[in-house]
C-alpha cells in the first residue's frame, strides 16, 4: 500500500524543549503551547514512565538518583522529533548528550520561577519522583540547577509571574520557527 503525505511542512519544523524546575509548568504550558501550534506534545517524564511501566518515583526506588539520572539522559538523547513540544523533566539538564540533543531539535524554553514559588508549588516532593540528592535540600537542589538552566536557554519567561496563556504568548513572540 503507498502512503501519501497530505499537508506536510516543506522543511520540517523544529521542536520547543521546555525547561525548568518542577512546579514551573513545563507540563501545563507544553499542553498549552502544543495546542495553539497544533503540534504534538511529548512529556518526557511520561516518556520514561511509559518505558518502564513505573512512575517516576518507582523508577528512582528502583535504581536509584544516579541511574534514574543515567536512563532519563539516554532516552531523551535519542528523540527524534520534529512539530513538537518537549516538555522535560527538571533532572534532565544534568545531562550534557541530552541536552545537547535537545538544543539540535530546536529552540529551549526556561520556564523561571523563583525559589519560594518553587517551594510552594513542590512542597515536600514526596512521591513526585524529584531527582534530588541525598542531604540536600529544596534550595540546594533550586541554587543548583538554576545557573544551567539558564546557560541553556534560548529564551527566558517567568511563570510565576503571568498566567498559562499569557506565558504561551510570549514564548510565541519569541521564538523563531523557521
Amino acid at each position: 500500500m503507498a502512503f501519501t503525505r497530505l499537508n506536510r511542512d516543506p522543511v520540517e519544523l523544529p521542536c520547543i524543549t521546555l525547561v525548568g524546575m518542577a512546579g514551573a509548568g513545563k507540563s501545563t504550558l507544553g499542553e498549552k503551547l502544543a495546542d495553539r501550534l497544533e503540534w504534538g506534545q511529548l512529556d518526557t517524564d511520561r516518556y520514561l514512565e511509559s518505558y518502564y511501566a513505573l512512575t517516576l518515583q518507582q523508577i528512582m526506588d528502583t535504581y536509584g538518583l544516579d541511574e534514574f539520572l543515567r536512563i532519563e539522559g539516554k532516552l531523551v538523547s535519542k528523540l527524534s522529533l520534529t512539530r513538537t513540544v518537549i516538555s522535560t523533566g527538571g533532572s534532565v539538564i544534568y545531562d550534557a548528550a541530552a541536552m545537547a540533543r535537545l538544543k539540535e531539535l530546536g529552540s529551549v524554553v526556561l520556564l523561571d520561577i523563583d525559589e519560594q514559588t518553587f517551594v510552594e508549588r513542590v512542597g515536600d516532593a514526596e512521591n513526585r519522583g524529584l531527582a534530588i540528592g541525598p542531604g540536600k535540600t529544596m534550595s540546594d537542589l533550586y541554587n543548583e540547577r538554576q545557573p544551567l538552566y539558564r546557560a541553556a536557554a534560548d529564551i527566558v519567561v517567568r511563570t510565576d509571574r503571568d498566567t498559562p496563556d499569557e506565558c504561551v504568548a510570549q514564548i510565541l513572540k519569541q521564538i523563531n520557527l523557521t
